[in-house]
């Protein structure tokens, strides 16, 4: 019989379909083919085809030349605009503002086929560093309520360029999804005085079923209520409300981390699509300020990634209710890619 399930970051039910029950091998594991390399923006010697460069990793060669490991632009067709003032208005009862805001690509690497998972951990740690400098920078901007780290992978997760990048949009508000999750966790700390994610994590560890991998440092795990087949939470173990905030010395472990999940996931479903998001805390130093609103935010919130395979089709269901359904048990998805060696 199906079950549901509550989640309670998000407060969202999810279906989990067992009689639907679906292993690696049921899904449509064909790899989706995307354009060679040959007139890529993002390969060595195309520099001149992105917009000047933001921040990159070079040994002294030039701006906007080859000779870099990681390369940070804008968006060709940004969804935000960076230049301007917000300019909100009221409508009624509706609100509006400009279109203000960041929208920059991360070139993880020179090299136009290697993936994430596949890179060394010296070049993973690289483009985690990369990660922290352009949020802390853009955090700096009052008009920014919220910056997002996220990554399609696979054509079926939105990708239209096969060369390994990440994007980066910072908006004038706070994400509702974002926003549920503070809300949740500092409702919990002010009930229990603890971090709402660590008592989760103490919890999937305790158990064990749900464990994707763990070291040190990190965790990763199937979630309890996952809306899709593989999902994974991938989080510190040690509290940490903003990503920006991780010391230098922690990012290797992190690294290693992301690497080992990120391998087992390849493993077990053959390279599937996914998307990758990464949720730390907002920006603080907005204008007008929210007083004493985020006192505890350094307490309750605990910054995560979360990796979204695409293997099954949100259809009318889940846009009408918000609720997924997922065919796959969080505890048999978890088993196969915690049986897996990564490379």
């Amino acid at each position: 019989m199906s079950e549901l399930r509550h989640e309670p970051i998000s407060r969202r039910w999810v279906i989990i379909a067992t009689e639907r029950s679906r292993r690696p091998m049921d899904f449509d594991l064909t790899p989706t083919e995307m354009p060679s390399s040959g007139n890529c923006p993002f390969c060595y010697g195309n520099e001149s085809k992105t917009p000047p460069e933001i921040l990159a990793l070079r040994d002294g060669t030039p701006p906007n030349t080859p000779g870099w490991s990681v390369r940070v632009v804008p968006n060709k067709y940004p969804a935000l605009m960076i230049e301007g003032e917000l300019g909100r208005k009221g409508v009624g009862l509706y609100d509006r503002m400009r279109g203000i805001g960041a929208h920059e690509v991360i070139i993880e690497s020179p090299d136009h086929h290697l993936n994430l998972c596949d890179m060394p951990s010296a070049q993973l740690e690289q483009i985690l560093l990369v990660y922290q400098e352009r949020l802390r920078d853009l955090m700096r901007d009052p008009r920014f309520k919220y910056v997002l780290l996220f990554k399609n992978h696979g054509e079926k997760a939105g990708a239209s360029l096969a060369h390994p990048h990440t994007q980066l949009i910072a908006t004038p508000v706070t994400p509702r999804e974002v926003a549920m999750e503070l809300e949740t966790s500092k409702n919990h700390h002010q009930l229990k005085e603890r971090c709402l994610i660590c008592d989760l994590i103490f919890q999937e560890i305790e158990s064990g079923e749900r464990i994707v991998s763990i070291g040190e440092s990190y965790v990763s795990y199937a979630p309890f209520a996952s809306r899709f087949p593989f999902e994974i939470f991938f989080a510190p173990r040690a509290h940490c409300h903003s990503y920006a905030d991780i010391p230098r010395h922690e990012i290797a472990g992190v690294a290693r981390g992301l690497k080992d999940t990120l391998q087992r996931l390849k493993k077990v479903l053959r390279d599937p699509p996914y998307n990758f998001v990464l949720h730390t805390s907002p920006n603080v130093h907005t204008f007008p300020k929210r007083s004493h609103y985020w006192d505890t935010l350094p307490f309750d919130y605990h910054w995560h990634i979360e990796i979204l395979p695409r293997l099954t089709r949100v259809a009318g269901f889940e846009w009408g209710t918000g609720f997924y359904i997922n065919p796959t048990a969080p505890e048999e998805a978890a088993l196969f890619l915690r049986e897996a060696e990564p490379d």
